[in-house]
């Protein structure tokens, strides 16, 4: 399912005008980005947690030359789905 697909499932089943639907689906993913960025973790009961994880540098190989290479540490986002989202899909 695209972004757009969505919404247009959202505005069907709450229905709502899709540049609404739109603007809450733009809403909810900025919320979740700007408070994971912060470090903040954003838990949503029943569906899933969103967290920021920390990967530290390390060396590694250009596949192609074989050079070893320096990958510096960056921020990756987390998710781990919730018990009842995990047992939705188990039906």
């Amino acid at each position: 399912m695209t972004k757009t697909e969505l919404i247009d499932q959202m505005a069907r089943e709450a229905n709502i005008s899709k540049v609404d639907a739109q603007r809450v689906v733009d809403s909810f993913i900025n919320s979740i980005t700007n408070s994971v960025k912060k470090g903040d973790k954003v838990i949503l009961i029943g569906f899933g947690t969103f967290s920021l994880s920390t990967r530290k540098a390390r060396e590694g190989r250009n596949p192609r030359t074989g050079e070893i290479i320096k990958i510096p540490a960056s921020n990756i986002p987390k998710f781990v789905p919730g018990r009842a989202f995990k047992d939705a899909l188990n039906e």
